[in-house]
């Protein structure tokens, strides 16, 4: 099973981009974050990608998730939702015979850290619901929090700033407790140059002077079975990279 996430960063300038992404990697899955769009807004043709069962989730110009399921793995359309916690179209769900995936896009925090806080913490008893239950799940996405100091270069590193703060990493340590794996850590766990978004100015691309604010978390059940994780970092002009996960189930 091959998951790919992308915070695409506006999905109308990234239409074409989002086509090549899936003829190049023929994602099982395929999450969008920040599509910044409604459903009204996008072209019959995206809504309807062929190949693919999709559930769009957006409003006009800011926010917005997707998440495209291939019919060839699925033959019957995956039940969607949407979590009681939701707002600002942030996250939506597909029950798939291998896991509950779910494209998430957790709030900066920089207009409203108190709603970044509660949203995390809603994910986690998410989490926990789900190993309660027995039931793996796959949280993709842009989390807006660096894990570690490790998750963001030297030179972006502030003492308490946003995304980087001692009560979001508790949050986020929370949700690794649960029996969620990080598997592009577990994959690459020595690699300090590991990022998946870049300021956009002063060729911090080119530089790689980012964080490492998109994920794939598993349930150790699925990421046991990771055979690969991976940043496309020269894909596309989002000032985010897909991050692509192969898993052999």
């Amino acid at each position: 099973m091959k998951v790919v996430t992308w915070n695409v960063n506006g999905i109308r300038a990234r239409q074409a981009q989002m086509q090549a992404l899936l003829d190049t990697h023929q994602p099982d899955v395929l999450c969008l974050q920040e599509i910044k769009a409604s459903i009204e807004q996008l072209p019959v043709w995206l809504t309807d990608t062929e190949g693919y069962w999709c559930r769009w989730h957006g409003g006009k110009g800011y926010s917005g998730v997707a998440l495209l399921v291939r019919r060839s793995g699925c033959p019957a359309r995956p039940v969607y939702d949407h979590p009681a916690f939701d707002y600002e179209h942030r996250i939506v769900t597909a029950r798939l015979p291998q896991a509950t995936i779910a494209s998430v896009y957790v709030p900066n925090g920089g207009k409203d850290f108190d709603a970044k806080m509660r949203f995390l913490e809603a994910l986690d008893r998410m989490a926990a619901e789900h190993e309660a239950a027995g039931s793996p799940v796959v949280l993709c996405g842009d989390l807006n929090v660096a894990h570690t100091e490790r998750d963001i270069h030297p030179k972006e590193r502030k003492p308490l700033g946003i995304g980087q703060r001692p009560d979001e990493r508790a949050l986020f340590d929370r949700l690794l407790n649960r029996g969620l794996v990080d598997v592009h850590r577990k994959m690459e766990p020595d690699n300090a140059d590991l990022f998946t978004w870049w300021p956009p100015w002063r060729q911090m691309r080119e530089r790689n002077i980012g964080w490492r604010i998109d994920y794939v978390l598993a349930s150790r059940s699925l990421a046991d079975h990771t055979v690969s994780c991976v940043v496309e970092r020269e894909f596309g002009t989002s000032d985010h990279a897909p991050v692509v996960a192969v898993f052999d189930v």
